[in-house]
């Protein structure tokens, strides 16, 4: 049976609810995809955590190899991989007691939307979180 995505009601529960975004695959290069996402969703009064074993800081947050490495909770796992590299990361998701793994755009696995929704997880994919933030108009975090 083919993964569906939460309701649009469930999606702007689980943005609003949210406060700590772990983006694995995140990129220094302003050029990439990953990084204005990255921004868009700070400036939205996210605390975003890059995970990225190629990289040390990324937009004022330090960078870190893989997501068991992170020091704190992660609410949303958003993730900027290759389709074949996201089921090892649900179990990670799954692993570190995030609340949903978000899969980007364009990346869509069964596989991994299958382990992350079996592991308890809300699980997103093929939808850009920065799109849906906008579209579902849900309200800024209070920055303090």
């Amino acid at each position: 049976m083919a993964h569906q995505n939460p309701s649009d009601q469930e999606l702007t529960q689980l943005l609003t609810d949210a406060t700590t975004i772990a983006m694995v695959g995140a990129s220094s290069n302003p050029d990439k995809a990953s990084h204005g996402i990255m921004q868009k969703l700070q400036r939205a009064g996210y605390r975003v955590i890059p995970v990225n074993p190629r990289e040390t800081e990324i937009l004022g947050e330090r960078s870190y190899p893989s997501l068991v490495d992170v020091p704190e909770r992660i609410d949303i796992v958003d993730v900027f991989r290759r389709a074949e590299d996201t089921p090892a990361i649900a179990d990670e998701a799954v692993t570190i007691g995030a609340k949903a793994l978000w899969l980007q755009s364009g990346i869509s696995s069964e596989d991994a939307a299958a382990r992350a929704t079996k592991g308890g997880l809300i699980t997103v994919v093929d939808a850009c979180i920065g799109a849906m933030h906008t579209l579902l108009r849900v309200p800024p975090k209070a920055l303090g």
